[in-house]
């Protein structure tokens, strides 16, 4: 069903919306439509029509929905990039444990993003938080659709240990500098993450030995669902969060949605503090507050890692992280699914180094050694 869209500009991002709910699609439309540089151009009811629509419409963005009759997303995910490979997936579900599971199913299958929609109409009616950050990412993986389009027109998605490396300007980058034994390793992450964790952690098995801390921008639910899939694709012990944890030597710590992860000193042990103080940087969980509260208890003897991420959270805390004598490495963007987080801090100069996702598991080893 085509809509008019309200008065777009000629560069519009183009996008279509599927949900077999027609009060949430009408919804969702207007949302993005309130923008003249999105113009929603189609919606479908579910996967099938939604992959016909594909063969009238040239679109940027779907905002796909998951649980769906005739075609579920799921199944719509490989067919619509068959169709077109440079097209990007927002998947869009409500906030469930089954939808979490099924969300992280389909980032494997290379969907985007995703988002926790508002289960009613009356909800996503208010949800201010969800229409903005649908707007955003909207906006954002428009642009980054169109720049694939541009630099790789007709070739198909490939995984991101196949990405080609692109010769980029060079960056300032701190080999040189001697950087002390981190006592604790800690990796921000978000738009691609959990698979860039599943791929950094699966290679670091057996070979570190400090405590791994991660905030990866997720809401509730999630969170708790990704810990368990870095459980069991990586072999790390894996936990979401909970207030008064210790921290142990190698095993893997997940910040939970919608709270922000700090630490205090006990005697010899570290444990979690959890809070919900204000967004940091538009998020809740933050890197930057994470890596302040450790810079509390372990000054410059910390590892972070800064993987695949929409926006620049975690910068500021690495800069100065970087000034007490620590160490930071980024993911490179030719394996990033979006250069914000990582790009924002390899332009920074501060990185030791700045790498593909395989060979930056070495390095983290190396350095943890």
């Amino acid at each position: 069903m085509s809509l008019p869209a309200a008065t777009p500009a000629p560069d519009a991002i183009k996008v279509m919306v599927v949900d077999d709910s027609f009060v949430i699609r009408a919804l969702l439309a207007r949302s993005l439509e309130g923008h003249a540089d999105i113009q929603v151009v189609t919606t479908a009811g579910n996967g099938e029509i939604a992959l016909k629509e594909m063969d009238r419409h040239a679109l940027d963005v779907i905002v796909l929905d998951i649980e769906m009759p005739v075609m579920d997303g799921l199944t719509a995910i490989p067919l619509i990039l068959q169709k077109d490979p440079n097209v990007q997936i927002v998947v869009a579900s409500t906030l469930t444990h089954k939808n979490a599971e099924i969300s992280l199913k389909a980032l494997k299958l290379d969907a985007t993003d995703y988002l926790a929609k508002p289960s009613t109409g009356s909800e996503l009616t208010s949800a201010e938080q969800f229409k903005t950050d649908l707007v955003m990412k909207v906006k954002e993986f428009g642009r980054l659709a169109r720049r694939k389009r541009i630099t790789n027109p007709n070739a198909a998605r490939t995984t991101e240990a196949a990405k080609p490396v692109v010769a980029k300007a060079p960056l300032k980058l701190q080999k040189e500098k001697a950087y002390p034994r981190p006592d604790i390793v800690a990796i921000g992450s978000s738009t691609g993450g959990p698979q860039a964790l599943f791929n950094f952690l699966g290679l670091l098995k057996d070979k570190i030995k400090q405590p791994i801390v991660i905030t990866q921008h997720m809401p509730p639910t999630f969170t708790a669902i990704l810990a368990q899939h870095i459980h069991q694709q990586t072999g790390f012990e894996a936990f979401e969060a909970k207030d008064g944890m210790v921290l142990e030597g190698g095993k893997v710590y997940v910040a939970p949605g919608d709270f922000h992860m700090t630490f205090r000193r006990e005697g010899l042990r570290t444990l979690i503090q959890l809070n919900q103080s204000p967004p940091v940087n538009f998020c809740r969980p933050a890197v930057d507050v994470m890596m302040r509260s450790l810079m509390e208890i372990y000054n410059a003897k910390i590892l972070a890692v800064i993987l695949t991420g929409l926006g620049q959270d975690g910068k500021n805390a690495c800069v100065e992280l970087f000034e007490k004598g620590g160490a930071v490495i980024a993911q490179d963007e030719s394996t990033s699914v979006v250069w914000g987080m990582p790009g924002a801090v390899a332009n920074a100069g501060i990185c030791a180094d700045v790498l593909p996702i395989s060979h930056l598991a070495a390095l983290a080893e190396r350095m943890a050694r």
